[in-house]
């Protein structure tokens, strides 16, 4: 009879598994963590796309608003991206209180001119610096603060006749949006 017994880890089909070859274990390693990659890539793709803005978002892009109804003195609210723009007709006296600032003691420095491209219409998007609340002052009986403008009643910030921060935790003035008059009694935003 022959033997039929080999000596551990000699002879055909016998291999050592705790050796092996190195670099093919690296690349069935490399191999499993690419897979992986690729297909937590495919898997939260869309998620992630979806964060981006909808068509009618998108559709949104510019605002046209009329001007010739609103009085002097008189604020309006209007919609754009999502927002809440503030448009404000204002008074000579709002102006020259808006004017009459020295930028130099401004947390947020910038002057009215900068921020108004005609003195007696001013626009701004009506979010707080602060913490994104919707501050007061766009009807009559609001509290408008000390400064004549709006008062974000969350924390208490107050901005100015400029929309300028003068008081409360708010680190910047309330954002200018793009925008440009089209004719003198209506302007595009965005």
């Amino acid at each position: 009879m022959a033997d039929t017994t080999q000596t551990a880890g000699h002879g055909p089909g016998s291999g050592s598994h705790s050796g092996g070859d190195p670099s093919r274990r690296d690349f069935i390693y490399l191999a499993a963590a690419a897979t992986g990659v690729v297909g937590a890539a495919v898997t939260v793709w869309p998620f992630i796309d979806s964060l981006n803005p909808a068509a009618d978002t998108l559709a949104l892009a510019s605002t046209d608003v009329d001007l010739a109804p609103v009085q002097v003195g008189q604020s309006i609210t209007v919609t754009w991206r999502g927002k809440p723009v503030f448009i404000r007709h204002r008074t000579p006296e709002e102006i020259k209180s808006a004017t009459d600032v020295n930028v130099s003691e401004l947390r947020d420095p910038q002057k009215d001119a900068d921020r108004a491209k005609k003195p007696e219409w001013l626009v701004v998007v009506g979010i707080c610096t602060h913490l994104g609340c919707i501050p007061l002052g766009q009807k009559n009986s609001d509290p408008r603060g000390e400064y004549g403008g709006w008062f974000c009643p969350c924390h208490g910030s107050v901005y100015d006749t400029s929309g300028r921060i003068r008081k409360g935790p708010a680190p910047r003035n309330l954002e200018v949006p793009s925008y440009a008059f089209k004719t003198d009694t209506s302007i595009r935003i965005g």
